[in-house]
C-alpha cells in the first residue's frame, strides 16, 4: 500500500508522507484531532491528497488569514466540526524596523526567530512593514518570543502579542521582469531571471536544490507555465506571471515577478 502512495511523491518527501499518513490513520481509527505545525504549500498539498483518500477523515487548512502561504492543518474524524477547532495561531508584533538607515527585511526577522532556537515549522507568514512586522507563530511559542526577541539583525526591537483580528497583511514585493526566451524550459528562464549562465543553473537543479510550486524539480528541461513559483536555493524565488505570446523571431515573451 505504501509503495502505491510513494509513487506519487519525490523520494525526499517520503518521511513527511509517513508522518502525514500517521496523523490521518490516528484520526480515522483512534478518533484523534491533530493540529500540525505550519506547513509549506507543498506539504499542504500532500496532506490534502492523502486525506482525500479517506472519506472518514476531514481536513481544515488555516494560516490565520485569507491567502496565507504557510498554514496549519487540522486533521480529524469527519464528524468533528473543524470550524470550531482552535487555530492555535498568534500574531507577534515587532516594532522598531529601522535604525540608522538600516531597513529590516523578511530574512532578518526570520533569522532572528530561528536564532532563538525556534524551528521553522513553528513560524507562519511574516508581514514586513515600514515600522516593523507582524509574524504569525504557533500560540505555544508566542510568550517565549515576546519575552526573548529583543534584537533583529543589529536593531533593538520591542514586541507584543496581538489577536489575529489585528493582523496587518503585507503584499510581498516583486521586481517585474519582461523576458524574451527561446522556450519555457526551467533552466533557460531561471538563468535569465538570476542573470547567470545556463550551465551554472543546471547543477543546482540536478542536485535537487530547485523547487517548482514547492515540489523538488531535478529536470532542467521541465516546462514552466503561468502561475508557477520557482525557488533555487541560495538564489531566491520568482513567479511566472504571464506568458504573453510569440515574437516575430519565434521567441516567447514572458513576464516574471522576482520576489525581493
Amino acid at each position: 500500500m505504501k509503495n502505491e502512495i510513494y509513487v506519487h511523491f519525490h523520494p525526499d518527501e517520503r518521511p513527511f508522507v509517513d508522518r502525514a499518513s500517521e496523523w490521518i490513520e490516528r484520526a480515522a481509527y483512534n478518533h484523534e484531532v491533530k493540529l500540525t505545525d505550519f506547513l509549506d504549500p507543498r506539504q499542504a498539498d500532500i496532506v490534502t491528497s492523502l486525506v482525500n483518500r479517506r472519506p472518514d477523515v476531514a481536513l481544515r487548512l488555516t494560516g490565520g488569514y485569507e491567502g496565507a502561504e504557510r498554514r496549519r492543518a487540522i486533521i480529524a474524524p469527519d464528524y468533528r466540526d473543524l470550524d470550531s477547532e482552535p487555530e492555535g495561531i498568534a500574531v507577534l508584533a515587532v516594532a522598531g524596523g529601522t535604525q540608522g538607515h538600516l531597513e529590516l527585511e523578511h530574512g532578518d526577522y526570520l533569522g532572528a526567530l530561528l536564532g532563538l532556537g525556534i524551528k521553522r515549522d513553528r513560524i507562519g507568514d511574516i508581514h514586513v512593514h515600514e515600522d516593523g512586522c507582524h509574524c504569525l507563530v504557533t500560540e505555544e511559542i508566542a510568550d517565549y518570543l515576546n519575552i526573548h526577541l529583543r534584537q533583529v539583525h543589529r536593531v533593538h526591537v520591542l514586541t507584543d502579542i496581538l489577536p489575529l483580528q489585528q493582523l496587518r497583511p503585507a503584499a510581498q514585493a516583486m521586481e517585474e521582469m519582461n523576458l524574451s526566451v527561446a522556450s519555457l524550459r526551467l533552466d533557460g528562464i531561471a538563468s535569465d531571471v538570476h542573470r547567470i549562465s545556463r550551465s551554472k543553473i543546471v547543477d543546482p537543479i540536478r542536485a535537487g536544490r530547485c523547487r517548482v510550486n514547492w515540489k523538488v524539480e531535478e529536470d532542467p528541461s521541465a516546462p514552466l507555465k503561468a502561475g508557477d513559483v520557482v525557488s533555487v536555493q541560495g538564489l531566491g524565488r520568482f513567479k511566472v506571471l504571464l506568458v504573453e505570446g510569440v515574437t516575430k523571431k519565434g521567441r516567447m515573451r514572458v513576464k516574471i515577478g522576482k520576489f525581493i
